[in-house]
């Protein structure tokens, strides 16, 4: 790794995950320091954004959470639509076996949450908060033990996220919309029709784009549907072709330029603010408690049985094949990996619970996290093993 350039190594995977995981650990650090209750005065520290009529105040947790998460978004939006129209999910055979094992992997987490804790427990929709996978953090886990690992895993790994993240965006819609004002959404549709029409325009400025956004989103702002949703519908309106020909897709463009910020600047704001929690009066019973092990079980558990079952039995009733070259065990390997729900499970977290319940908002945080670590854990310790092993086969057939 120490040979490899800098900016090459912050061009993977690997690099975004590990960000993500250290800005977590400062924020859990920081949060259980001598500076906690400045770490707490400065993420619900209040402060109003005042722009012509638009005027909003909020603290800097949802700040982030509904205003820069919604750029997050806007990428992962232009992710889905680039892979339905020329990536992985434009084959419909090849999107079949990662559909269905993304299903899996959502409904068994949910399924598992909702058996410990019923409909209504503590928030509305907490059982969607064990149903994400963190794509960053998975394809980090996986880009640090893939080296002797089948192409084949990532690819489907990426895939198997990017359709949980299509089902992630249409829960937070459905479950976290609430106290609609039609005007508002009128005005939000309305921008989304500009951008629209941007995309005939074939050499629109691109500010006319960010100014198409920034009114998409205030508008969803105060309309009472989550930001994330205007996010991801914006994104559906960017081009796939070039402006003139031979140049590069505008949205192609759009997402290479934007990923760096979200994934080295956003993301990383977004796992300090979001998951810090305090140990202080921690105990047993916080690890124990439903909404905990609903979280924790539901990734840890929930999501490699759902995602694993999913695909063994797909296989087995011949609607698809595993990953080319893989074996079971790595596909269990993989499977473990999707239950490193992290940012998007923490981001589902601060909508399902409510802002006043800090002791669900903490075991929420601690699920998540808990869950994180272990899957990532686990999954990293069997694809290394297994990666091991086929490099020994290799060895001895060459041999």
């Amino acid at each position: 790794m120490s040979r490899r350039p800098t900016l090459e190594f912050l061009k993977t995977e690997a690099a975004a995950g590990l960000t993500l995981a250290a800005a977590g650990l400062a924020a859990l650090m920081v949060a259980n320091s001598p500076w906690a209750q400045d770490y707490f005065r400065l993420i619900h520290y209040p402060f109003t954004v005042r722009i012509g009529p638009f005027e909003e105040t909020a603290d800097l947790l949802n700040w982030v959470k509904h205003g820069l998460m919604a750029i997050f978004f806007f990428v992962v939006g232009m992710e889905i639509k680039y892979e339905v129209l020329k990536g992985e999910l434009a084959n419909p055979r090849r999107l079949a076996m990662p559909l269905l094992a993304a299903v899996g992997g959502m409904a068994l987490p949910a399924v598992i949450y909702l058996a410990l804790n019923g409909w209504g427990a503590g928030g509305r929709g907490g059982w969607a908060v064990p149903t994400a996978t963190d794509i960053a953090f998975a394809l980090a886990a996986l880009s640090m033990v893939s080296k002797s690992l089948p192409a084949s895993l990532r690819v489907f790994l990426l895939t198997l996220a990017i359709a949980d993240d299509i089902g992630a965006v249409g829960l937070i819609g459905i479950l976290f919309s609430q106290d609609l004002h039609p005007r508002a959404l009128v005005g939000a549709g309305a921008a989304l029709l500009f951008m629209m029409g941007l995309g005939r325009w074939r050499s629109a400025p691109f500010l006319f784009y960010a100014a198409g956004f920034a009114l998409a989103w205030a508008f969803t702002l105060k309309s009472g549907v989550s930001t994330s949703v205007a996010g991801v519908l914006a994104a559906f309106t960017v081009p796939v072709g070039p402006r003139r020909r031979g140049q590069e897709s505008v949205l192609r463009h759009f997402m290479d330029s934007l990923h760096p910020y979200v994934a080295y600047g956003i993301l990383p704001l977004f796992a300090f603010v979001a998951a810090g929690f305090s140990f202080n009066g921690l105990t047993g019973a916080h690890f124990t408690s439903p909404q905990t092990l609903g979280i924790v079980l539901g990734l840890f558990l929930g999501k490699q049985v759902g995602v694993f079952g999913a695909v063994f039995l797909a296989v087995t009733l011949g609607f698809g094949r595993k990953p080319t070259g893989a074996t079971w065990v790595e596909v269990w390997g993989l499977s473990l990996l999707c239950g490193a729900g992290f940012t998007m499970s923490l981001f589902i977290g601060t909508l399902a619970f409510p802002e006043t319940d800090l002791q669900a908002q903490s075991q929420a945080r601690l699920g998540v996290v808990l869950a994180s670590i272990l899957s990532a854990a686990a999954g990293m310790a069997v694809l290394s093993s297994a990666g091991a092993a086929r490099a020994r086969r290799e060895a001895l057939a060459a041999g």
